[in-house]
């Protein structure tokens, strides 16, 4: 165990401190997908099939069952149990308008961290690419100061150091991207499910 962290050790000198930035955002990259696929979790986003029963049964005229299975936090249950109530208030163009602007709000909150997710997925090659440029020019300054003495040796373990940082950037940017391609298809698809669910509430007889 103590040799591995010598090794880890190692590599973080070599890398300089554009490898602990990464290290860093690393970490928060990974809190970041934690804490967003919980948020998601708990806002109902990979359960959408008790929202549309209720809306069938809203559909069928069964108003008590509808609202019995819409109860919850949930966006979509909150959405639609919102439909409902509004469908039967006010009049059916100004209904749906406030329909959308409250599914509208209820869904640009649940987009909380993707842009986090988005702009580390952008940073993080950058920075990783930005290493290894300064350690590829630190490499070539030893090459040029070790004049005819010059040890190809000296110039690969240099390239080597400098190549961990681009390494460690894709290493951040590939999970950030593909979480936050994820998250958004969750969204997607819940944003189709709560349109689809207040249509048929506003088409119910």
């Amino acid at each position: 165990m103590t040799a591995r962290y010598d090794v880890i050790e190692a590599l973080f000198a070599r890398g300089g401190p554009i490898l602990m930035l990464l290290a860093g955002l690393s970490v928060l990259t990974m809190a970041v997908i934690l804490w967003k696929a919980l948020a998601l979790a708990a806002s109902g986003a990979f359960s959408r099939r008790p929202v549309a029963r209720a809306a069938a049964a809203y559909a069928q005229g069964d108003r008590a069952a509808a609202i019995a299975v819409a109860q919850g936090a949930a966006v979509g249950k909150t959405v639609l149990r919102a439909a409902i109530d509004l469908r039967e208030r006010l009049p059916q163009g100004k209904a749906r308008e406030e329909v959308e602007r409250i599914a509208r709000e209820a869904l640009d909150a649940q987009r909380g961290g993707l842009r986090l997710l988005e702009l580390i997925g952008t940073l993080a090659p950058l920075l990783g690419l930005l290493g290894t440029v300064l350690g590829m020019i630190a490499a070539f300054q030893g090459l040029e100061d070790a004049g005819s003495r010059a040890d190809p040796a000296l110039l690969a373990g240099g390239i080597w150091e400098a190549l961990l940082t681009t390494a460690a950037g894709m290493g951040v940017a590939i999970p950030a991207l593909a979480a936050h391609s994820w998250f958004e298809s969750v969204l997607d698809r819940l944003t189709a499910s709560i349109e689809s669910a207040a249509t048929r509430v506003f088409t119910a007889p």
